[in-house]
């Protein structure tokens, strides 16, 4: 097997919330370049707005128009008396142009099942392929960080998302700004423990790690600052919940040209010096730098959310040498 050409990427999953109950919003979403756009029936639409909105995002799903994106939409949480009836409609609706669920307050595994079971019923009531719908787990509390090994490892997870807001709540956080450091706290990162938590157990489990929003969605500069603090730990990519935020969220999760060509070249040469006509050798000089299968691994995550990402390479191509 080509090693250039191994493991299977995760791609980069910019998500852009829309309201559900906002249909001049839906329309403008479809053309839009984020990866992932979902349809919120939870925290964007009022209570007695949620029953019409059902409909109409069925409706929206199933439309002509779109880009291309991943399509989802965002049930209420199982503690509502609102979560059955979302699943229902809109799967029995849109079911055949719904690519993902995101199950928000997610606080154990068996949450994750009830939907699963839910879900592979209306699968197999409508004649769709069983499993085909995959869902977005969001870690919104205390009990969810403490059980999200057991989250990432439940049926159908594609990525566990953070839920920010909820989850500072939850921990009785002292600060009214999303995504922003608690006044006082000034020894380092507020977030780092949570961040990490979840990507380890996505990573152990092979799920994508999405970071939640940054509400202040006018200020680009704070959105970058605080999406590059994820992506710089590995994160897949965050939400959005506006169209200025979808420009910066594809850069800072796809990586910088040089370190896309350099990750090419060392994959490229790694390749020829392991095979016989480079003399099979596990550690070699490239440039002034050492290589070995660890720098194949790391070059190769590179690479592949570059690929992911539709990149070009542009940089220097290994030749072997005479």
């Amino acid at each position: 097997m080509d090693m250039i050409d191994r493991p299977a990427y995760r791609p980069r999953r910019t998500c852009l919330s829309v309201p559900g109950s906002n249909p001049k919003m839906i329309e403008k979403a479809k053309s839009l370049p984020a990866d992932e756009v979902f349809l919120d029936l939870e925290d964007a639409v009022a209570a007695d707005a949620k029953a019409p909105a059902r409909a109409q995002v069925a409706a929206a799903l199933a439309e002509p128009g779109w880009a291309g994106q991943l399509r989802g939409v965002r049930v209420n949480d199982w503690t509502t008396p609102w979560t059955y009836s979302d699943v229902i409609e809109v799967v029995s609706a849109a079911g055949a142009h719904l690519d993902v669920i995101v199950l928000p307050k997610v606080s154990g595994a068996h949450h994750v099942e009830a939907l699963h079971l839910l879900l592979t019923q209306l699968e197999r009531t409508y004649g769709l392929p069983v499993g085909r719908i995959g869902i977005d787990a969001q870690i919104e509390d205390a009990r969810g960080l403490t059980n999200v090994n057991d989250i990432a490892a439940a049926p159908r997870v594609q990525a566990l998302v953070l839920g920010p807001a909820d989850l500072m709540a939850s921990l009785n956080m002292r600060t009214l700004v999303v995504g922003e450091q608690p006044e006082g706290y000034d020894v380092g990162d507020a977030y780092h423990h949570v961040l990490m938590t979840i990507l380890v157990a996505a990573r152990a489990h092979g799920v994508a790690a999405v970071d939640g929003p940054y509400l202040k969605v006018r200020d680009v500069d704070a959105f970058r600052r605080v999406a590059g603090r994820s992506a710089a730990l590995g994160y897949d990519g965050k939400w959005v919940l506006h169209p200025d935020q979808i420009a910066a969220g594809n850069e800072i999760f796809s990586p910088r040209q040089d370190e896309f060509d350099r990750a090419e070249l060392i994959l490229e040469a790694y390749q020829w010096h392991t095979s016989t006509a480079g003399g099979a050798r596990g550690a070699v000089m490239l440039g002034e730098e050492m290589i070995d299968e660890a720098s194949r691994k790391m070059a190769l995550v590179v690479a592949a959310k570059g690929r992911a990402a539709g990149m070009d390479r542009t940089g220097e191509r290994f030749s072997p040498p005479v």
